[in-house]
């Protein structure tokens, strides 16, 4: 089989680019595309697992929401940081889609931690073991009580040491119970957002 890189990895950094960051972007390409095509792709669906989980067990009119994703990363594999060392590489995100009933206000991602991988000079900042990602909701000021349901998807490249899979993300629905603003809210999963400091 034919290795095509594209131009654009080749011609990195232009006449006056670092030869060596030049070398390291092939080696990313050339470990992608093993990845692909010697069936590393067929990873099992454990490489990462997350699920949503709320602050409290409801919800008032007019007020934030906590919510968190906790992901799992399988031994021997890791997540790019949210923000990558390098701009090429694929960051984790986590998305909320748009309603009508709760906007975002903020996201909230923990600091990746530094590894020396087999395909780079530098270490890069990654995701391994337990993550646990906040998002700062508003519930809409005239939102009626009921129960509502948020889309949220985690968006993210897996990778070992020597290869990467191909880039994935793991869909959630999140039920929010709103209730007239009377009614008192029950904290929950405290120990999960004393890991996230939001703003």
């Amino acid at each position: 089989m034919k290795m095509v890189v594209p131009k654009a990895l080749l011609d990195c950094g232009g006449e006056g680019g670092n030869l060596s960051d030049r070398r390291m972007i092939l080696r990313v390409a050339v470990l992608a595309l093993m990845a692909t095509t010697m069936g590393w792709a067929q990873a099992p669906n454990s490489v990462v697992e997350a699920h949503a989980v709320m602050a409290t067990d409801a919800a008032h009119a007019n007020s934030p929401v906590k919510l968190a994703v906790l992901a799992q990363v399988a031994p021997g594999y890791h997540i790019n940081d949210h923000k990558p060392t390098l701009d090429y590489l694929i960051p984790t995100e986590l998305k909320v889609q748009p309603s009508d009933q709760f906007t975002v206000k903020s996201l909230v991602y923990p600091k990746g931690t530094p590894r020396r991988l087999a395909f780079s000079n530098d270490p890069l900042s990654v995701y391994e073991g337990s993550v646990v990602i906040g998002a700062l909701l508003q519930a809409g000021k005239t939102l009626p009580p009921g129960t509502y349901t948020l889309q949220v998807k985690l968006a993210y490249q897996a990778c070992s040491d020597h290869a990467c899979l191909p880039p994935k993300s793991v869909p959630m629905t999140v039920t929010v119970k709103v209730v007239p603003a009377n009614v008192p809210l029950k904290r929950m999963e405290t120990d999960v957002f004393k890991r996230i400091k939001f703003e």
